[in-house]
């Protein structure tokens, strides 16, 4: 419990102070958010906004992860470690992205195909190395098995198992990056999403079959999940740091690089502490507002031209409707934090049920 009080606490006091300096490195510079022209006419305040903060939540919550480490004299591990892999490649990703909207000056970055090919093999090479690094337990970071709220007995194999965490990891990128679209709404909600991990990391430590020799079997064989709950607190503060200044009116956007960073790390996380299929209700305004442009897309096509929504993802919709934006994100980060209650519920659910 300490290291977790350490990471969190270092990584919120990095981004809270550090995002003011990136704030004042990036405009000196110009690199300003470009802003869609078929987008809410609220908008357009935004243009020019500084972007790419996801760089100093990153670094936060590397930070903060690597001080709880030293200040304890404890080992990283290999799970939490290919996490943070697995974010600076996704970040990286977004990196380009942004760099070459700022550069470009509109709002066409990274061609699709090839920002979807690097996701995929990004998460590919995650989810082979994730199934190396075996511990004394025989343990891996990823299971071979499926898990839904908890590993099951269904094996998958390395294939499956691969392409599996490609599907997660793509999904939650991009359902991350979907959402952030308003000022703080991605960035509030995927807070909840941490902290739910830590909770999820503690409980797992807590009820660990390598723990006393537990062998029932409702405990959890999961490789490293105190060190995760670790890692999780220290995205949880570097988010929260970052979210002061994230907040409406933003004086700094994530861009891309933090939107997909947070993506594959709510993916990582969920793969590794053996809760997949939890990924969805844990996740669940991220689904909520991907669902919403898949059916406005879907529709569109099929009624020749006619639209479920005003506009999509979901968010502009209200917008249009004359919400107001912080109306709009705190009724949204309402939504998260039910859907994060309802995924940690049914994780306790299955414990008592055994």
């Amino acid at each position: 419990m300490r290291q977790i009080l350490i990471a969190g606490a270092f990584a919120l006091a990095f981004a809270l102070f550090g995002t003011k300096v990136l704030i004042r490195i990036l405009a000196a510079r110009g690199y300003g958010q470009i802003i869609r022209d078929d987008g809410p006419s609220t908008h357009k305040t935004k243009h020019g906004t500084p972007t790419m903060g996801g760089i100093i939540f990153i670094l936060a919550a590397i930070f903060g992860y690597l001080m709880a480490h030293l200040i304890s004299g404890t080992p990283t591990t290999a799970s939490a470690l290919l996490v943070i892999g697995l974010v600076v490649g996704l970040g990286f990703v977004g990196f380009l992205d942004d760099w070459l909207k700022v550069s470009r000056q509109n709002s066409r970055g990274l061609k699709g195909r090839y920002k979807l090919l690097a996701q995929a093999s990004l998460a590919g090479v995650f989810g082979y190395a994730g199934l190396q690094f075996a511990d004394q337990y025989k343990l891996t970071p990823i299971s071979q098995y499926l898990s839904t709220v908890k590993e099951t007995s269904i094996y998958l194999g390395t294939g499956l198992v691969i392409a599996f965490v490609i599907l997660m990891v793509m999904s939650a990128s991009n359902g991350v990056n979907l959402t952030d679209g308003l000022d703080g709404l991605a960035t509030g909600a995927t807070i909840m999403t941490f902290l739910a991990f830590v909770l999820i990391g503690v409980w797992e430590f807590g009820q660990s079959c390598s723990i006393d020799a537990i062998t029932t079997a409702n405990c959890y064989q999961v490789r490293d999940p105190l060190d995760l709950a670790v890692l999780a607190a220290a995205f949880a503060g570097g988010c929260t740091g970052f979210l002061w200044w994230n907040t409406a009116p933003a004086k700094i956007i994530m861009g891309d690089t933090g939107s997909l960073a947070l993506g594959a790390a709510i993916a990582g996380f969920a793969t590794t502490l053996r809760v997949e299929l939890l990924l969805i209700p844990l996740g669940g305004l991220f689904v909520i507002v991907t669902m919403s442009v898949v059916i406005q897309t879907l529709y569109f096509k099929l009624s020749g031209g006619k639209r479920v929504f005003r506009m999509a993802p979901l968010h502009h919709h209200f917008e249009l409707k004359g919400w107001a934006e912080i109306t709009v994100v705190i009724r949204f980060w309402i939504i998260a934090g039910l859907c994060v209650a309802g995924g940690l519920g049914l994780f306790y659910a299955q414990w008592v049920a055994k």
